[in-house]
């Protein structure tokens, strides 16, 4: 379901005396990130200044945060990023728009529940599904997913033996 914001991580701590915050990423490249020209940290609108890779999260710096006392005010300030900023690849879609998603088979119409979680694997990702039955079903599109319409909250499967926890 289309969202404003989008959770992407969580300032972990300040970074050297001059202000910058250090940016832990949670299920995203810390390249992406630091594309960004603004951010909502903790429920704030911020425009960033600067951004830059550091390891594997992106070190910010922000106006109005000028010493490491400033930074330092802002850890533990969940960060998320305005959906509207972000160009995705055609396709391709945040896990919190999937998350709470109508998931029909697209052979009968028949509702096999609701998408719960997005779990991610080095091969593809794997969309858990809960209803009456649990199923967990690889994120491959034309194979097991037919389409999805985030407007509408609808993810549509081609179901195949096996996908459902209680299945060999």
């Amino acid at each position: 379901m289309k969202q404003e914001l989008i959770g992407v991580g969580t300032i972990v701590n300040a970074h050297g005396i001059r202000g910058e915050v250090k940016l832990n990423p949670v299920g995203f490249d810390p390249a992406f990130l630091a594309e960004f020209d603004r951010l909502n940290i903790g429920g704030k609108e911020m425009e960033v200044l600067s951004a830059r890779v550091h390891k594997s999260v992106v070190l910010l710096t922000l106006p109005g945060v000028e010493d490491m006392d400033a930074a330092l005010a802002l850890k533990g300030k969940a960060v998320s990023i305005y959906a509207e900023d972000a160009e995705l690849p055609e396709g391709e879609y945040f896990d919190a728009e999937l998350e709470g998603c109508t998931v029909l088979n697209d052979a009968t119409g028949e509702e096999l529940g609701k998408l719960t979680r997005v779990l991610h694997y080095p091969a593809h990702k794997v969309y858990e599904v809960k209803g009456e039955k649990e199923y967990l079903i690889p994120a491959v599109p034309n194979v097991f997913i037919a389409s999805v319409d985030v407007e509408a909250g609808v993810v549509r499967v081609h179901l195949m033996k096996g996908l459902a926890s209680d299945e060999n």
